[in-house]
């Protein structure tokens, strides 16, 4: 229920090192830049461009002293002139190729970060169900939007100044060398320091980051949850309970925002400290040596300008430590993601299932959770090709369960399932769920026309086929009604049209899909008596040649099976046909007569005319 507990445990702790798995800031860079040599020739462009800025940087300094040393202080101006308008033309340069070189770096930032996105997508499309389970939707919405542009806007905005850094580093020490090497040796004095003090800030601030990124995707994923609940959280009066949890989720992203901003704050001032006092000491001893005619103002000058530049480097990326910890971190939560095992990675050396006749047969299979629990126990039946095979019990009995494991969407522990008598544990899964079609109990839709989402079942039929599957589906009378009959939008989830609508859509899809093996997972239990009815016909029409399994609480569905198996703590406690058990009084015939197991309901030829349509789409 959305109003009693968070929807996930965030596992993070003021200081959250224990709980997470960090993955070295190294190692992430190092996989971004397997990304980023995807485009070498505009790497190697960006490089040249800021080789070039950085070399018409460290210029600027060196015509600062030779213009005090040549011109002002001897009084002589001949070519003064010419050398001030070199200074114009290298400031002028440096921010022309500053401007393409950032032109470049975008769409090379851009296209990375379209293929991380691209291929962040792609793996969850074939992350096994399981994986699905343990996850709220916001959480992995977060992964692919709030953690992608994170990354994106450190590629943007840190990437360049990183080269740069670099580049200007080498640079300025080369030029202070040149210059006078014990003014060097001051200007190393704080390195050291200024090293030790960027690891240690650095341990500590990508741990916040992390657990920020984290603590995102739980209000991400709890924003999603109350949204899509809406109507429960209104009809329960539980407003008021919402706000104090989203309050304590939302308290819980600003402690650790806090602390991952101190973190990183603390970086800046500290940079900044230890280069004025460089500066201080380089100009003390620099003027010592001057007076000495140890060397010349210029020189100290230049050496001055070379020293906020040696330093400087190191102060821009102090500033920009936020955003870099941040798209490490955001970096990191991704890569979690593509680090799992696709569950078809392994698969290559598998056989393919040729299309079947349909004939599934269970022998002996148990299966468990990862909690260790049995959920079935030793089940055993066979499907002929064309028979209707459906499943009661009680909740939880393991119904489901069952045509899970047909699906291979789990994996058995013991026994085996085959089908036309191939182990399915042999063949791909694709190969497999090509042959099997699901209609579930919560018809899931997705945002466009009708037309579009019956298409789903197979995207090359044609309109035609589209509409022929629709009409078997008795889903074509109420669609032609629509203002914009099979073109009608619908919006997400189908929200616009009613629940025994979009459960016609859904089976109209399987028609057209056109496969062997068919299964309706409580296809009717969320519908009314009207639109069951419909539902009915066209489930009729569904299964016909089919082997069907059906799971159901309703007679009217299961009732002309041909053969009924009775679930009980995940074992087959009886089966046969429906008359057959009611002839046995057991647990079918108690479902049956205290109405438990499932709800029987009289057709009504007058309901069989009945269509539900929502007014405001009635022509």
């Amino acid at each position: 229920m959305y109003c009693f507990r968070p929807v996930i445990s965030t596992g993070i702790s003021p200081y959250p090192s224990k709980e997470l798995n960090l993955m070295s800031t190294t190692a992430t860079l190092k996989r971004l830049g397997q990304y980023l040599l995807k485009y070498p020739v505009r790497l190697i462009l960006v490089f040249l461009l800021t080789l070039m800025a950085a070399g018409l940087t460290l210029l600027g300094p060196y015509l600062t002293g030779a213009a005090l040393d040549r011109y002002i202080i001897p009084g002589r101006y001949e070519g003064f002139l010419e050398l001030c308008i070199l200074l114009i033309a290298v400031a002028i340069l440096s921010s022309l190729v500053s401007w393409l070189q950032s032109i470049i770096l975008a769409e090379v930032s851009q296209r990375t970060v379209w293929s991380l996105r691209r291929d962040l997508f792609q793996h969850l499309q074939q992350l096994p169900i399981p994986f699905f389970a343990g996850k709220s939707h916001g959480e992995l919405m977060s992964r692919t939007t709030n953690d992608i542009d994170n990354v994106s806007n450190t590629l943007n905005q840190s990437l360049v100044q990183l080269i740069s850094s670099v580049i200007m580093l080498i640079g300025s020490l080369t030029m202070m060398l040149f210059l006078n090497i014990w003014l060097t040796l001051i200007a190393l004095v704080t390195a050291p320091l200024i090293t030790f003090f960027a690891k240690w800030i650095s341990r500590r601030t990508q741990v916040q980051f992390k657990g920020q990124q984290q603590e995102l995707g739980q209000m991400n994923g709890f924003i999603e949850e109350t949204v899509s609940g809406h109507k429960v959280v209104h009809l329960f009066h539980q407003e008021s309970r919402i706000a104090a949890e989203f309050n304590e989720t939302n308290e819980r992203l600003k402690k650790v925002g806090i602390r991952a901003q101190i973190f990183s704050g603390v970086m800046g001032p500290f940079m900044n400290l230890f280069g004025h006092t460089t500066y201080l000491l380089i100009a003390a001893v620099g003027g010592w040596l001057a007076v000495r005619d140890l060397t010349t103002v210029g020189i100290i000058v230049s050496f001055l300008g070379y020293s906020r530049q040696f330093s400087g480097p190191l102060n821009e990326v102090a500033n920009q430590y936020n955003m870099i910890q941040a798209g490490v971190a955001g970096a990191e939560r991704v890569f979690e993601i593509l680090d799992i095992p696709s569950e078809y990675e392994d698969e290559a050396s598998l056989g393919h299932l040729k299309p079947i006749t349909g004939k599934v047969e269970f022998k002996g299979v148990s299966f468990q959770y990862d909690t260790g629990k049995e959920i079935l126990k030793e089940i055993t039946f066979t499907a002929n090709p064309g028979e209707t095979i459906a499943l009661v019990g009680p909740t939880g009995a393991g119904k489901t369960t069952i045509v899970n494991l047909l699906g291979r969407f789990f994996e058995i522990n013991e026994g085996s399932i085959l089908i036309d008598g191939t182990d399915i544990s042999t063949v791909s899964k694709n190969s497999l769920r090509a042959q099997l079609s699901i209609v579930l109990q919560d018809a899931h839709l997705f945002s466009g026309t009708i037309r579009d989402n019956i298409r789903y079942g197979r995207l090359e039929a044609t309109d035609e086929e589209v509409e022929e599957a629709a009409v078997q589906a008795h889903a074509h009378l109420f669609i032609s009604r629509l203002a914009q009959g099979y073109l009608t939008e619908l919006s997400a989830e189908g929200g616009n049209i009613s629940q025994g609508q979009r459960q016609l859509i859904t089976i109209a899809r399987a028609i057209l899909a056109d496969r062997a093996l068919l299964i309706l997972d409580e296809a009717t239990s969320s519908v009314d008596t009207l639109a069951e009815i419909q539902i009915q016909k066209a489930i009729k029409q569904v299964i016909a040649g089919r082997t069907s399994f059906i799971i159901a609480h309703r007679l009217s569905t299961i009732r002309h099976a041909d053969t009924i198996l009775v679930i009980k703590d995940g074992q087959i406690v009886e089966q046969g046909n429906h008359e057959e058990l009611l002839l046995r009084e057991g647990l079918y015939y108690e479902l049956h007569g205290s109405g438990k197991g499932f709800e029987e309901e009289e057709e009504s030829g007058k309901m069989d005319e009945l269509e539900l349509l929502p007014p405001s789409y009635v022509k």
